[in-house]
């Protein structure tokens, strides 16, 4: 028998993903097979499975706290949102189609004979998954055939744990509303609750613990404090992009990088490196704001909707702040949507992104880029283009891009592939491989040739220590035996 429980949120956002991948450790600490599980993730944020398919990233930092390899089984329905109103669907690592929300809500039904696939493929060979919710069980206009939260529950049969955010206020309430508007039956399914992200005495909370006991019959299993190292540790939702800007004073002697947040922006765990080295500053301009007058990099990012992100930073006039920025002697890099973006042209002539037709791209590349059904999914290595530092990381993207500048390119990928273009004099140049700053041989040359000192982080070993902290967070503050009993074990 495997056991499992199901970390569900009283809200979206209170920390389940994180939460989930410190359990994951305490777990593989003690010599378990863990395996992480999202039924169903809303990210564009993603990453690439041993099989080339895609999960979130979160499931994969979930596999990565519990010393396994990510697999498209953990996440196994995906919706990376194009529009307001719609999304990719990718199930079991393939891509399935786009669908409109209304669309996909009659349609997800259908998807949970592919969900609980999956999950018995994880249970064949592990000691205990642990499963993570989506949203919020209170959403219950969206319970008709879910298979997020509730719905999978049931279906698969497991206990779950719920948590409640205290930093955004009204904790309580959260918690014991969503007892009673669930079914009796879901509401029993409950088996303890967690309160995340005190700040301050937790002890000053423990009437309020009482009160959400006596209400629910639910078993309190602690007050975890606010955890500093987050920041230190790869985020998933678009809510998180903010902690990765590390503007501070005294940055005479820093890479200064700038970062337009465009609308879909995509695979922003690029960031996560930059935004951990205490050589680099890293701006993220929101719309409305200018590009800073004293930016040494410009680093257009991933987009899940080129078309109409490109339309957006127009709108926005960083356009005209990148011209500026490269006469003052500025480098800008894009990365997958973001090296499109820099060609002359993205043409989409099956409509993969709107209505077929073609768009005039920044000109800052002598490339086109034709947008195509067929995507790419897998893993990159290979050296970058001057000093031959090593690079490793993934790709995941629609089209194909050529023209002259593509003779320079910015990367040259195992078996000899070129990726990338760079500019005839050297200030632009873009690529599909996403992960690359995470080199950090790589990513000194940049702080060298700004600062003139080299990079001194150790990012992948910083992540890991971060896994490290924050499953000793959690046994710290956590009731981790009555956890254990709850799931099974």
């Amino acid at each position: 028998m495997t056991a499992a429980f199901m970390v569900q949120g009283a809200g979206s956002n209170v920390g389940k993903s994180l939460l989930v991948a410190g359990l994951c450790r305490v777990f593989a600490r003690r010599g378990l097979n863990v395996r992480p599980f999202k039924p169903q993730n809303m990210s564009n944020n993603a990453a690439v499975t041993m099989e080339g398919g895609e999960i979130g990233r979160a499931q994969a930092l979930q596999a990565r706290a519990s010393f396994t390899p990510p697999s498209i089984h953990m996440n196994p329905v995906l919706l990376k949102p194009e529009t307001d109103t719609g999304a990719q669907v990718i199930v079991q690592g393939q891509r399935f189609g786009s669908m409109r929300a209304r669309e996909y809500g009659s349609h997800k039904a259908t998807l949970l004979p592919r969900v609980l696939d999956s999950y018995n493929r994880l249970k064949a060979g592990a000691d205990l998954i642990i499963t993570e919710g989506a949203g919020s069980p209170a959403e219950v206009n969206l319970r008709a055939g879910d298979i997020a939260n509730m719905g999978f529950a049931e279906a698969a049969d497991v206990p779950v744990l719920l948590v409640g955010d205290i930093d955004r206020g009204g904790v309580i309430a959260s918690l014991v509303g969503t007892a009673a508007v669930l079914e009796r039956s879901e509401a029993e399914r409950i088996k303890g609750f967690l309160i995340n992200k005190f700040r301050g005495d937790t002890s000053l909370f423990a009437d309020g613990m009482t009160i959400i006991e006596e209400a629910t019959g639910w078993q309190g299993l602690g007050i975890l404090p606010w955890f500093e190292g987050a920041r230190s540790l790869p985020a998933e939702d678009i809510l998180d992009l903010e902690a990765k800007g590390n503007k501070r004073g005294g940055d005479g002697a820093m890479l200064k990088v700038a970062v337009p947040v465009l609308r879909r922006i995509a695979n922003f765990d690029d960031l996560d490196p930059l935004s951990a080295d205490p050589a680099i500053r890293v701006s993220l301009v929101n719309a409305g704001e200018p590009l800073p007058i004293d930016t040494d990099l410009v680093l257009l990012p991933g987009s899940k909707s080129t078309v109409s992100d490109l339309a957006f930073l127009r709108q926005q006039g960083w356009d005209i702040d990148i011209a500026a920025l490269i006469r003052q002697g500025a480098r800008v890099v894009g990365l997958c949507g973001g090296y499109q973006m820099l060609g002359r042209a993205v043409h989409d002539p099956e409509g993969l992104e709107g209505k077929p037709g073609s768009i005039d791209g920044l000109g800052l590349l002598d490339v086109e880029t034709t947008l195509l059904p067929e995507k790419t999914v897998r893993f990159a290595e290979g050296t970058s283009h001057d000093g031959g530092e090593p690079v490793s990381g993934y790709e995941i993207h629609l089209g194909t891009t050529t023209g002259d500048d593509t003779a320079r390119p910015m990367l040259m990928l195992e078996g000899g592939r070129p990726d990338g273009a760079i500019s005839r004099d050297g200030q632009v140049m873009g690529c599909y491989m996403h992960g690359l700053f995470a080199s950090d041989a790589y990513r000194s040359t940049w702080v060298r040739a700004a600062t003139g000192q080299s990079s001194s982080l150790d990012f992948e070993a910083g992540v890991d220590d971060g896994l490290e902290a924050l499953a000793s967070h959690l046994e710290s503050h956590a009731d981790i035996d009555a956890i254990a009993r709850i799931a099974g074990l």
